[in-house]
């Protein structure tokens, strides 16, 4: 699968382009909707995939969904969050954002196909209730939940630190050592990631 990084208009928010064959799919939609269509070349969007509910990664969201008629598809614990700027982070920085919402409420180890390849879903709360991970092959696009040099804030509606940690736990755990794709800054092995490196240590 094919993954393209686009960085968000404002916000530093980074948006990924999937695609496999001819279809595609496009994760926390908040960069220039010309440069998500250019990444998106002659595939076809499938779905609009969201990490979680804050505005900061949904900022194109309907535009892009009236444009192409992808399915948007978010956590069920994030599905109204998104919504009310109370909620979805806007109001905390003096906007007054929200979205229409979602077309698909998606779960934990839910499969999405796209084309030949797969797209797992894996439940990562804690920044929000809905946060998720999508794992594709070898990497795993995580949102705010985890960056190369720390992880998101909980101070937000609906976080909560010991779930978060909980969730940076469960990443730890694997045995495998996918290249993360974080909602902000660069990308890296997961095994590189200072919080995962931390923990990791704290339990030798």
């Amino acid at each position: 699968m094919d993954i393209i990084k686009l960085n968000g208009l404002s916000y530093a928010s980074n948006t990924y382009v999937l695609i496999s064959g001819a279809d595609a799919a496009v994760v926390d939609p908040s960069a220039n909707i010309d440069d998500i269509k250019k990444a998106l070349g002659n595939a076809k969007l499938r779905y609009i995939l969201l990490t979680h509910c804050h505005f900061d990664h949904i900022l194109r969201l309907d535009s892009l969904r009236a444009e192409t008629s992808a399915e948007v598809c978010i956590h069920r614990a994030d599905a109204d969050m998104m919504k009310d700027p109370d909620l979805n982070g806007s109001a905390f920085f003096g906007l007054d954002f929200a979205s229409l919402g979602a077309d698909r409420i998606i779960e934990d180890g839910e499969i999405i196909p796209l084309g030949k390849e797969t797209i797992e879903v894996i439940s990562t709360p804690g920044h929000t209730p809905g946060s998720v991970c999508y794992e594709c092959g070898y990497d795993l696009i995580c949102g705010d939940t985890l960056f190369s040099s720390g992880y998101g804030r909980y101070d937000l509606p609906g976080g909560d630190g010991n779930v978060l940690f909980a969730s940076l736990k469960k990443l730890a755990d694997r045995r495998d050592d996918p290249m993360i794709h974080p909602g902000h800054g660069a990308s890296c092995a997961l095994s590189d990631a200072d919080i995962i490196r931390a923990i990791r240590y704290r339990e030798l």
